[in-house]
C-alpha cells in the first residue's frame, strides 16, 4: 500500500509540473523559453512553436491525469514509460543544438528518468494485478 501512495504522489506531481510548464509557455513564452535550455530563439512570429510545446505539455499531462483520476493505473504506468520519451527528445533537442548541458541533463534528462522509475514503480505495484489468475466465477447448483 505505502509502493501505491509513493507511486501516486509521484505521478500527481509530475502532472502538476508538466501542466504549470505548458501553462507557461502558453501564457509568456518569452519569459519561459530561455529556461528551456537552447541557445538562441525564434525570432518574429516564432513565438508560435513554443505555445506548440505549451500545449502538447497539456496533453499529455491531461493523458496522465485521466489516467491516474480514473484508476488504471496500470496504464498509467505505460504512459509514464512512454511519455518520458518527449522529456528524452527535449534533452537531445538541446544537447544537439549546442545548448546548455547542465539544463538538457539537470531538467529534462533527469525529468524523463524520474518519469521512467515512476512508471516502472507503477508496472511493479501492478504486475501481481494483471498477473493474477483469475478466480472462477461459482456455478449454480
Amino acid at each position: 500500500m505505502l509502493l501505491k501512495k509513493i507511486n501516486t504522489v509521484l505521478a500527481a506531481a509530475f502532472i502538476l509540473f508538466i501542466l504549470w510548464f505548458g501553462t507557461d509557455f502558453i501564457l509568456s513564452p518569452e519569459t519561459t523559453a530561455p529556461g528551456f535550455g537552447l541557445p538562441s530563439w525564434p525570432s518574429g512570429d516564432g513565438d508560435g512553436f513554443l505555445i506548440i510545446k505549451g500545449i502538447r505539455d497539456i496533453v499529455l499531462a491531461l493523458v496522465l491525469g485521466i489516467l491516474l483520476v480514473t484508476g488504471h493505473r496500470r496504464a498509467l504506468g505505460w504512459v509514464l514509460l512512454v511519455e518520458a520519451l518527449a522529456a528524452y527528445g527535449d534533452m537531445t533537442t538541446v544537447l544537439a543544438h549546442h545548448g546548455s548541458v547542465a539544463t538538457a541533463l539537470g531538467i529534462h534528462g533527469l525529468t524523463a528518468t524520474l518519469m521512467v522509475v515512476n512508471g516502472l514503480l507503477i508496472m511493479r505495484e501492478t504486475r501481481k494485478i494483471a498477473t493474477a489468475p483469475a478466480t472462477p466465477a461459482p456455478q449454480p447448483a
